[in-house]
């Protein structure tokens, strides 16, 4: 079953008595407009499913002021049924009709009883290049990016590990049949990411082949975009932009890696492009000295994440074999495959909150840098993560960051069970030894998306694993 966790949004948005317009807002393909149409389905709701693509001729229409007016013309519009008090109005591609955006307000204001659910999958561009006035708290926004691991699971059918991954409690011990076997299913999902096309038919098939073919069909769905976005720009340099991003997933960005011709600002401004269309993603360095974390960003200094690990692979070249048959160690320590997973997890958790944007810490030495994978903002705390397999003694960039910034819990991730130790160690730091205590909890890859609820109970979960 395609069940998405925005499903549960989606109940308390429609049950909310203030509900206000909702944009859903994602890279093309990740599932919005199935969302939407499955979620009507469930509720027993008439959809009115307006592809805005389809109809560039109803700018006219939403450039009024009146909903009901816009809704008489909408039921003139081919297989439309008639409107009525169960109907749910879906405006789909809404970027394609810009004036519809500021017309969701008189819904809002003149009809707040009717639910309105629209999506954009490059709306992004309208928004920046928006000539009307933006509807400004009469709307509300939901983020949507692939599925995650344990959508995943909860669509192959493996429904009693998507149950033990969500009913994880603190302290609870994890057995060998179930590890082994989630960390198998983590090894496809590496592969099959989190495009539902590509979930839906290797579900259906477990073909990795079949998967590979929906893959190639998606990247260039993505590149035949370029045209949309880019104008009059080079459209070979921005594939050579996007297919670096694929194979550099955890570098920190030198313009010069990816063009020695072009100059500095127009690799950026690609980047950028790229970057509005949800199908690369920054995670900015910051000094992460305090909350909110992004207050102390430098912004010139990032590096990437793509939209997807499945689409990541497969622009990377790597086929099943190769992958199944690589040492988990080595997934881990090399290559960017579980820094893109984490951190593909880490956005669709902080997609709704204030702060989302991801970051990560780093400092470059004359001898030797520091970097930490991702540091977020959960709990009021400020959390460092390393995605690591190996002794604490490896953990050399995580000490300096617990000596320098003085916090006292930190988490990583790798292929082991889960663990909590107390860090004792001793750093150089501004040319004087420095004793470093800290907490590091230990987790399995397949529980990121727990991370946070985990975090919260910290002090149980110290407490019950180091029993």
């Amino acid at each position: 079953m395609m069940r998405r966790h925005q499903f549960q949004f989606l109940s308390s948005w429609l049950h909310n008595k203030n509900r206000k317009p909702l944009i859903i807002r994602g890279a093309r393909q990740v599932g919005k407009s199935t969302l939407v149409e499955l979620f009507a389905k469930e509720q027993n709701r008439n959809l009115c499913n307006v592809n805005l693509e389809r109809y560039p001729e109803l700018s006219a229409v939403f450039s009024g002021k009146d909903p009901g007016q816009i809704l008489q013309e909408i039921e003139f519009l081919p297989n439309q049924s008639g409107i009525s008090g169960d109907t749910l109005l879906f405006l789909d591609e809404i970027q394609a009709v810009p004036e519809a955006i500021p017309a969701l307000r008189y819904f809002y204001e003149d009809m707040p009883d009717f639910p309105v659910v629209s999506a954009g999958s490059l709306l992004e561009f309208a928004l920046a290049d928006h000539t009307f006035s933006m509807p400004v708290g009469r709307i509300q926004y939901l983020h949507m990016g692939p599925m995650t691991f344990s959508e995943f699971l909860l669509a192959t059918g493996e429904d009693k590990l998507y149950n033990f991954i969500h009913q994880y409690e603190v302290g609870q011990e994890i057995g060998e049949v179930a590890h082994q076997r989630l960390l198998q299913l983590l090894r496809s999902y590496y592969f099959v990411g989190g495009m539902p096309e590509a979930v839906a038919v290797f579900g259906e098939t477990r073909s990795y082949r079949a998967v590979s073919e929906i893959h190639n069909s998606i990247i260039e769905t993505y590149r035949d975009d370029f045209p949309k976005y880019a104008g009059s720009r080079n459209l070979s340099r921005m594939q050579n932009v996007f297919n670096f991003a694929a194979r550099n997933v955890g570098v920190k960005v030198k313009y010069s890696n990816i063009s020695s011709r072009d100059q500095s600002v127009t690799i950026r401004k690609d980047i950028e492009l790229l970057t509005m269309a949800r199908v690369i993603g920054k995670v900015v360095h910051s000094n992460c000295s305090g909350l909110p974390i992004q207050a102390e960003n430098k912004e010139r200094v990032y590096k990437l994440l793509f939209l997807d690990i499945g689409l990541m692979n497969a622009i990377c070249g790597l086929d099943w074999r190769n992958l199944s048959q690589m040492d988990e160690k080595k997934v881990i320590n090399q290559g960017a495959i579980a820094e893109q997973f984490v951190g593909q997890h880490l956005q669709a958790m902080m997609a709704d909150k204030p702060n989302r944007e991801l970051n990560y810490w780093l400092r470059e030495g004359k001898s030797s840098n520091a970097e930490l994978d991702y540091v977020v903002g959960l709990g009021g705390r400020i959390i460092p993560i390393e995605v690591k397999s190996g002794a604490t003694g490896t953990l050399k960039s995580l000490h300096q960051f617990m000596g320098t910034k003085k916090t006292d819990l930190a988490v990583r991730f790798d292929a082991n069970l889960p663990s909590s130790q107390q860090v004792n160690t001793v750093i150089n730091a501004d040319k004087e030894c420095r004793n470093v205590q800290y907490q590091l909890i230990s987790l399995p890859l397949y529980l990121v998306e727990r991370l946070e609820s985990l975090i919260s109970e910290r002090r149980t979960l110290t407490q019950h694993l180091e029993n």
